[in-house]
């Protein structure tokens, strides 16, 4: 379950480091959200249960991060999204 949690953080922060703005950071992120809750499914069918949990775990963490983002940035700001 670790090394799935390690895995997808690492994945969260790198494709998270290409953003230039809070809308491109939300969007990265749910990309790279996408793209883990898909390993996940795969993980959990075909290869190792703990690892597609602590995926699955990473993952709903990095995603409510990038909706706080978008939440303290509407509050203070406008809305970012576009």
């Amino acid at each position: 379950m670790l090394a799935g949690a390690a895995m997808t953080a690492a994945w969260l922060l790198l494709v998270g480091l290409f953003a230039t703005s809070a809308a491109t950071y939300f969007w990265l992120t749910m990309s790279a959200v996408a793209v883990a809750w898909a390993v996940a499914a795969m993980l959990m069918r075909f290869g190792d249960r703990g690892v597609a949990t602590g995926v699955a775990l990473t993952t709903s963490i990095g995603a409510s991060v990038a909706v706080l983002l978008v939440i303290t940035r509407w509050v203070s700001v406008g809305w970012p999204l576009w």
